[in-house]
């Protein structure tokens, strides 16, 4: 365990432990050189003397470290100090998104398809460069107040055209995003990233799992059997369009799936597009559950075909059994079969007998809204019911302040004699005066006023006549309008411009370096210049930028463009010459020879 204060490689101060995994540890600790606060994994200390183990930590750098994006956390640095394998990460202060699933329960659509759309991106990424994560879940991803999503933790991440470093039958990855192929003992693909961001699309849109089980077992089997919930029932609006991508994206065949992240960001940023939102439900091309079941069938029979095997293997070996070992071995039974049924008769007792004398009777919940505290408190407790000492105050438009608004457990419901009760009391109608929310990014708008008014806030693309005056996220108009007076949980609608949010193709000859510098002050972005010699191209054409052309803009990424610059003349420098055509060397040789 690395103590708080304790520097890795002389460079990177330990501050406090933040999190423990499986395979590595970590850290919270200060950049002493670059000045700032980073994340460091550190492989633990029983598996630093492990050579599997370490190669593994050491691919999840290597395929980490060339990832550059801004929904992926960024990998600083690698190395191993004193027998210790570490990486230093991006440090993200944010919560992860099963925080965010835990207090809010569902999202909004519109929540729902910003954050897949950036995890889609993020992922796109790694995929075009054959990595896939392996273990994507709300844990992995994290929020931060801006609304940006960052995947973090490729730490079983693999390329697909490398060596393969785990056991393909090694169940990795949480069971509630597991995908069919490698719950079956099969391994990992791009589409089964695919599987578990459409059960995390699933989770986001309905604020629960689809599969539920009393352990992993029996998870793993739902997952490898059982369709996905239809969304229809616990969301009967949503449009087809969604419930197409969620049914793709978790098809038990792979090959009904999504190819890619980059297919499915696709699908969903036209997904509420008119045309799209009553279109047909999607229609699996080839065979789901029945396929999978034969071929986890197969693998089970040969599982036990194995297991038969080595037990016919086994030495026989065969003893003299003599009578007194006989008389001594009926006597122990006798003796056994005496005290498990005392053990029977006892269970008996304590499952029958108990329960009865024990047995508290069911009661129902009084309606107590509108009666005074103390009112209230008189009609519980004359129920049998216990009354918890701490009040609770919520705003109402319709409960008088100081009156009963509801309990907990609610009115109606059956409960046992001395179930505790929470009374929640009303403040009256709280009123909220709007500000003017226009020019501020709209999502940390939305993210203000749902967290702390608990607004219903609804968000809308506007068409403009200029897009090029506008940000992508600005907020352009508000309904209601500043000013105006809005219950605490009401709804408001925030306007932004209908905007392509993506890069343009900077190398097609049409952008100058001060295009790209109003671009980038436009888009919130830290753009740098760099300049490469080369003969390839003409001094000052741009032929190369950091993020590709037509992928999403994020407000406070980094990029780059590189200029072409005229190489230096590496040939031999000819003096210029002088009086009579000689150099300067001529003159000073024919002066010396002259002495």
């Amino acid at each position: 365990m690395i103590m708080k204060g304790q520097k890795i490689n002389d460079r990177y101060q330990i501050i406090k432990s933040i999190g423990e995994g499986g395979m590595a540890n970590v850290y919270l600790a200060y950049d002493t050189i670059l000045d700032r606060n980073v994340a460091v994994k550190v492989l633990r200390g029983d598996l630093a003397t492990d050579e599997k183990f370490v190669r593994r930590f050491q691919r999840e750098a290597l395929s980490a470290s060339s990832l550059s994006h801004p929904n992926i956390v960024e990998v600083y640095d690698v190395g191993e100090d004193n027998g210790s394998y570490y990486i230093v990460m991006e440090y993200i202060e944010g919560k992860h998104l099963k925080e965010l699933i835990k207090k809010r329960g569902k999202l909004t659509l519109s929540e729902v398809i910003d954050i897949m759309s950036q995890v889609c991106d993020g992922l796109a990424t790694a995929h075009d460069s054959y990595i896939i994560h392996r273990d994507i879940k709300p844990q992995n991803i994290m929020i931060l107040d801006s609304g940006l999503v960052k995947i973090t933790d490729f730490g079983i991440a693999m390329a697909l055209n490398s060596t393969q470093l785990t056991q393909t039958n090694s169940v990795m990855g949480s069971v509630h995003y597991l995908p069919p192929e490698q719950a079956s003992g099969k391994g990992s693909t791009m589409q089964s990233d695919i599987y578990s961001m459409g059960i995390l699309m699933y989770e986001l849109l309905t604020g629960s799992l689809p599969f539920r089980g009393e352990n992993a077992v029996e998870i793993a089997l739902k997952q490898l059997k059982e369709p996905i919930p239809s969304i229809k029932d616990k969301l009967p609006d949503v449009p087809n369009s969604i419930v197409n991508i969620v049914k793709r994206s978790t098809a038990k065949n792979p090959k009904n799936r999504y190819t890619d992240a980059r297919e499915m960001l696709d699908d969903i940023k036209t997904a509420m597009d008119d045309s799209r939102v009553d279109e047909a439900i999607f229609k699996f091309e080839f065979p789901e559950v029945e396929d999978i079941d034969k071929q986890a069938s197969k693998k089970v029979k040969e599982n036990l075909s194995e297991s038969k095997k080595q037990a016919t293997e086994e030495p026989i070996i065969s003893n003299k059994v003599t009578e007194d070992e006989v008389k001594k071995e009926n006597k122990l039974l006798l003796i056994l079969g005496a005290v498990f049924t005392g053990i029977v008769v006892l269970v008996t007792a304590i499952c029958i007998v108990l329960p009865r004398v024990t047995s508290v009777g069911n009661v129902k919940v009084p309606d107590v809204s509108s009666m005074n505290e103390v009112e209230a408190e008189e009609a519980l407790i004359e129920e049998g019911l216990v009354v918890n000492t701490e009040l609770k105050y919520i705003s109402s438009e319709t409960i008088p302040e100081g009156k009963v608004v509801k309990t907990d457990p609610s009115a109606g419901r059956t409960v046992k004699e001395g179930t505790e009760v929470t009374i929640y009391i009303s403040t009256g109608e709280n009123m909220l005066t709007l500000d003017d929310y226009t020019g501020r990014n709209y999502i940390e708008v939305k993210a203000i006023l749902e967290s702390t008014y608990k607004m219903n806030v609804i968000t809308e693309k506007r068409a403009v006549d200029k897009p090029e005056d506008y940000k992508a996220s600005e907020i352009i108009d508000q309904n209601p309008k500043p000013g105006e007076k809005v219950a605490e949980g009401g709804t408001i609608t925030l306007y932004y411009p209908d905007i392509e949010e993506v890069y343009p193709d900077f190398t097609n000859g049409d952008y100058s370096l001060a295009d790209i510098e109003k671009f980038a002050e436009k888009n919130g972005l830290k753009f740098t210049p760099k300049y490469r010699e080369t003969s390839e191209y003409p001094a000052g054409t741009i032929f190369e930028q950091s993020r590709q052309p037509n992928s999403r803009i994020t407000a406070g990424a980094s990029f780059t463009v590189t200029i072409a610059q005229e190489p230096l003349d590496e040939g031999p420098v000819v003096p210029p010459t002088v009086d009579g055509g000689n150099t300067p060397s001529d003159d000073i040789q024919g002066d010396g020879g002259n002495e």
